[in-house]
């Protein structure tokens, strides 16, 4: 007698199927007198605890991660190959995704496009909210020589317990496993043994946590409120900013992959789905970090010291839809204030736009707050952030794909390299 074997659905199936449910809940919610207020009261709570799962294991796996990558590459002149090309990379990228924004900003002109009457009820719907972001920018605010002396943490126990930190906890790991490439091996060994014993632990907690992916996913999805009528006063913008997000992802992306490895982008696209289910509905490249570090690795057969350690570098400093996004909002803000902007002064905010996300937490929401320094660069009136604050958190989602697109094609195009050193080394 054959037994049959029940086949589990796949988890991205039933991320989809979260997030198809969440729209339906959330415009459901919209039409009823008082559902929202009850979504918000008695569904988001599912999703936020979500997240914070997610967020609570982010920082131990980057630890960890980039630890045992390093020792276990065991040579120093390897790790800075590694780096500087990982670090050139994203810089690329991230440049050209600034330089496209802003061209396409400037030929649609979305600015243009929204009526007097709008622009009135939108900065004053979100005149509070701005005033807050412009208060957290502003202490935020600092010199090129502030912003390298804030990646260096002066309490590694409180960057750990700041997910805005990041970029130090980044710094300690690296600096922790050079120092342990330098100790015996006797000793070392027992150190490695253990972390990545804990590396592991935490991969094992990640699964565990994806197992209510699918409920939290649709209480985040069901949780956002849709205004139809502003959306479609902004959707110029929206446009323009989804087409640029998806030259990078169909054409910017493929291009790296097809240049620096053999995997097809089919291949590419059809593994990394449940990652940008994840980090679509999540809006956190953070959250989605033990998602991507799996699939990379597994998926594409990557080592894990090289996929590790570019991903969570990626994750903390690769910021290529919000480099986008925020090139776009400059100018798009710019031209519906009725501002004529110089060459000068577009090349300023692709320049600051670059600096700026690479300074935004992986976090929901963190490339608001850093867009108002693009905007104080150039002299935009930094209060009309509000005309863009409405269809923020679904361009937020949006834009997350592609950062953490960003970062697996970062880990193929490094492993890409690292491969073609070790035959040309072989050949010698």
């Amino acid at each position: 007698m054959t037994e049959t074997k029940n086949k589990k659905i796949p988890l991205h199936i039933l991320i989809l199927a979260g997030m198809v449910i969440g729209i339906a809940w959330s415009i459901a919610a919209s039409n009823i007198n008082g559902g929202a207020a009850w979504t918000t009261a008695y569904i988001k709570p599912f999703g936020t605890v979500f997240i914070k799962l997610l967020q609570m294991l982010a920082i131990p796996l980057i630890i960890t991660s980039i630890i045992s990558g390093i020792a276990g590459l065991r040579d120093i002149n390897k790790l800075g190959r590694i780096g500087g090309r990982t670090l050139m990379l994203f810089t690329v990228t991230c440049l050209a995704s600034t330089i496209l924004g802003v061209s396409l900003a400037s030929i649609v002109k979305p600015g243009a496009a929204i009526p007097e009457q709008t622009k009135t009820e939108l900065i004053q719907s979100y005149q509070e909210k701005t005033s807050g972001l412009i208060e957290k920018a502003q202490d935020n605010t600092g010199t090129a020589m502030d912003m390298i002396t804030e990646m260096v943490p002066n309490n590694i126990f409180y960057a750990m317990s700041n997910n805005g930190l990041m970029l130090q906890v980044v710094i300690f790991a690296i600096l922790f496993g050079i120092a342990l490439t330098k100790v015996s091996d006797s000793k070392s060994g027992i150190v490695i043994q253990l972390i990545d014993g804990l590396n592991e632990t935490f991969m094992q907690l990640v699964m565990l946590v994806m197992i209510i992916a699918p409920i939290g996913v649709f209480a985040l999805i069901a949780s956002i409120s849709f205004d139809t009528n502003v959306f479609l006063s902004l959707l110029y913008y929206m446009l323009t900013v989804i087409a640029g997000l998806a030259v990078i992802l169909f054409i910017l992306y493929p291009l790296i992959i097809k240049l620096f490895s053999t995997i097809t982008y089919k291949k590419f696209f059809k593994t990394m789905q449940p990652v940008f289910l994840m980090a679509f509905s999540t809006s956190s490249s953070a959250a989605t970090l033990p998602v991507t570090m799996d699939k990379v690795s597994n998926g594409f057969n990557i080592k894990k010291e090289i996929s590790d350690f570019v991903l969570s570098l990626g994750t903390t400093i690769n910021m290529d839809g919000t480099a986008l996004y925020q090139s776009i909002a400059a100018v798009f803000i710019a031209q519906a204030t009725g501002m004529e902007l110089t060459t000068g002064q577009l090349v300023i905010i692709a320049l600051t736009a670059t600096l700026s996300a690479v300074g935004a937490a992986g976090i929901p929401g963190a490339g608001m707050i850093t867009l108002i320094i693009v905007l104080d660069a150039v002299e935009i009136p930094i209060e009309a952030i509000a005309l863009i604050m409405a269809p923020d958190r679904l361009l937020d989602m949006f834009r997350t794909v592609i950062n953490v697109a960003g970062d697996a094609c970062g880990a193929i195009a490094v492993s890409g390299m690292e491969k073609s050193v070790n035959s040309n080394e072989k050949r010698c």
